[in-house]
């Protein structure tokens, strides 16, 4: 796997990167990888394909929303591979096991992506159009289809548990991650973006934030983040 530069990233990176919206930050990036392997990706692969296979050798579970049929599919494994080599190298220091891996990833469609923006990335959609006027998503969806062809992807959400997740920070309100890979390409695309309060950023204890908003801890229990 390789990094690729795009220019036509750079600008929505830019405003991305530390977008701050008063009580929160938003911190969001697209980058591009070559599936083309290295020799290191070739050793990780080879590791991976025996983990996957060993754990299919091995088990006879029957129960569909097991990772058992999906990952009998030769062609299933070699694009679980792929996302988690390029996790791998966004998070060098965290263990992706494949297996493990395969229950975060769903299938997604370009609506579902639609659909989470307009949840969590409205108010980044004003201020885009403040600064450079038109709509962000629009821009998003350019720039991704210049890279990746969007009508030629597979997309995947990427929702590990949030404890688990490596790219959660400190006082994260919320996170989504999002891969776009085409297969003709040999190319994945990641656009990750979180949501962090800029009282926790600041130091403020979880506490100090929960009193000082009159919100009882009890109404957290059980949350669904």
């Amino acid at each position: 796997m390789k990094f690729l530069e795009f220019t036509t990233l750079d600008s929505i990176n830019l405003f991305l990167n530390d977008l701050n919206l008063g009580e929160s930050t938003i911190k969001g990036s697209l980058e591009a990888y070559s599936c083309k392997p290295t020799s290191v990706d070739r050793r990780i692969s080879d590791n991976l394909e025996h983990e996957i296979l060993d754990y299919l050798s091995q088990s006879a579970d029957s129960d569909p929303s097991s990772p058992v049929e999906y990952l009998s599919r030769r062609s299933s494994r070699r694009t679980l591979i792929y996302l988690v080599l390029t996790l791998g190298h966004m998070y060098p220091d965290y263990d992706f096991r494949a297996v493990q891996a395969h229950l975060f990833f769903t299938e997604e469609e370009w609506d579902s992506f639609r659909q989470i923006f307009d949840t969590y990335l409205f108010e980044a959609a004003k201020e885009w159009f403040q600064l450079n006027g038109g709509s962000l998503l629009e821009c998003l969806e350019k720039a991704i289809d210049e890279v990746i062809k969007l009508e030629e992807c597979e997309v995947y959400s990427y929702n590990p548990d949030f404890d688990g997740d490596p790219s959660i920070e400190n006082g994260a309100i919320w996170s989504f991650h999002f891969f776009f890979y085409n297969k003709k390409l040999k190319r994945v695309l990641s656009f990750r973006c979180c949501c962090l309060s800029n009282l926790a950023i600041d130091g403020l204890p979880d506490e100090k934030m929960l009193e000082d908003e009159g919100v009882d801890d009890g109404l957290f229990i059980d949350m669904d983040m």
